[in-house]
């Protein structure tokens, strides 16, 4: 059963579009079959993964009306296990037409329903605006992941936010949650993030991401390209924050699903639980070879100028496909990958696996100094990406928080 996520905050301007696209990308670049549903009239991230504006395409607007089925609405941009329902101006008009009808509050969670099998990961961008389309979202959703930047007036704007959600745990979705909140655009020379951030850890605790967004200006030239940032600039400050995000964020479904387990075995039932940020890194380990290695150390490609990822050939993924594939026997993977892999791959293999220790107290990201020993990994492992790129990318994402390299400021 896919998670669906919204990423939504009522104030504007909060990155809750960038965050949208590179969360839902960089799920897909490490092989989690990601579906991103563009909730927001204004569309932008459909045109931010190469969608113009097209009214006769079917889109989010159709989806809530009941014009077609959500799988009938999907669009594949050029990222690998990415597919993309995106919206149109339209959309707007569903604020009205909704109003009257019955059960107005579900037909975004009627429509994905269908969908929760087929994809890990559902990931919904809202409209800055606690409407109709943000109230389908989140009753839709399993849990809801707020970017906020570090100022005053973002700090009023999530209490109206934790407000709405509470109001929907009483009357639509009781099981909703907050994901986590994530700091973006955040500057952490100035007194003023640092104080923000200070009373969002005071009050949200683990539940605020370690991994702080940068103002990155490869983050913000990457959508007039129509084109992620992992795509754009796989070496960028801002694609690297999303690939530390993306992996906070697999890590905490790891850990939900090992307390499925542990819950089902103490009541005599064992449930198969998926573990997608382990094999993820398993899947990289298992396709690094001495032949990689040479590849890996001829003339990088340019990060801006991106392979086209070619479409599955049957379409959509199955519904029984995992996340990835196994840890092969016998594979030669780098020292840290395996240090990574060994507690997951024991739970994989053993329902009787201890749970993996709690993550560490919640604060923004300020990595320590160190640079990791570069892994090459082929082309094969991520078609969609340059191949010396995509290995550092990697191997610091697979890595804890506190021993990725400091950020430096500046472009």
């Amino acid at each position: 059963m896919g998670r669906v996520i919204a990423v939504a905050n009522q104030k504007g301007g909060v990155g809750k579009t960038t965050t949208s696209i590179n969360l839902a990308s960089s799920l897909a670049a490490a092989e989690v079959n990601t579906l991103l549903v563009d909730c927001d009239p204004q569309s932008n991230s459909s045109s931010g993964l190469g969608f113009p504006r097209d009214p006769e395409r079917l889109s989010t607007y159709h989806v809530l009306m009941g014009a077609c089925s959500a799988e009938e609405a999907l669009q594949k941009p050029e990222l690998e296990q990415l597919w993309v329902i995106p919206a149109h101006k339209n959309l707007i008009g569903a604020n009205l037409e909704l109003v009257d009808a019955d059960r107005r509050e579900f037909p975004l969670r009627d429509a994905l329903a269908p969908l929760r099998e087929r994809f890990q990961f559902i990931v919904l961008d809202c409209p800055p605006a606690l409407d109709l389309l943000t109230l389908n979202a989140l009753v839709a959703a399993d849990s809801v992941l707020i970017p906020m930047q570090a100022e005053y007036f973002a700090l009023e704007g999530i209490s109206e936010l934790l407000d709405t959600v509470g109001r929907i745990r009483q009357s639509f979705n009781p099981l909703l949650e907050i994901e986590g909140v994530v700091l973006t655009m955040f500057d952490e020379r100035t007194n003023l993030a640092q104080q923000v951030a200070a009373e969002l850890r005071n009050y949200f605790g683990d539940k605020l991401f370690r991994t702080s967004i940068p103002r990155n200006i490869r983050l913000a030239e990457a959508p007039s390209h129509g084109k992620p940032v992992l795509v754009y600039d796989v070496r960028s400050r801002g694609a690297e924050s999303y690939i530390r995000l993306a992996k906070e964020v697999l890590d905490a479904e790891a850990a939900r699903r090992q307390q499925v387990e542990a819950a089902s075995e103490s009541a005599g039932t064992v449930v198969s639980a998926e573990v997608p940020s382990e094999a993820v890194v398993a899947n990289a380990a298992s396709e690094i070879s001495t032949d990689a290695t040479a590849q890996a150390t001829s003339e990088p490609v340019p990060a801006n100028d991106s392979q086209q990822a070619p479409a599955p050939a049957d379409g959509l993924p199955e519904p029984d496909q995992t996340v990835g594939p196994a840890i092969s026997a016998g594979v030669d993977a780098p020292a840290e990958i395996v240090a990574a892999i060994t507690p997951m791959e024991v739970l994989a293999e053993s329902a009787a696996a201890p749970p993996v220790a709690a993550s560490a107290e919640a604060q923004p990201q300020v990595p320590a100094e160190g640079t990791p020993e570069e892994v090459p990994s082929p082309p094969e492992a991520y078609p969609s990406l340059p191949p010396p790129e995509i290995a550092e990318a990697v191997i610091q994402a697979a890595q804890a928080p506190e021993a990725q390299p400091a950020l430096e400021q500046g472009d």
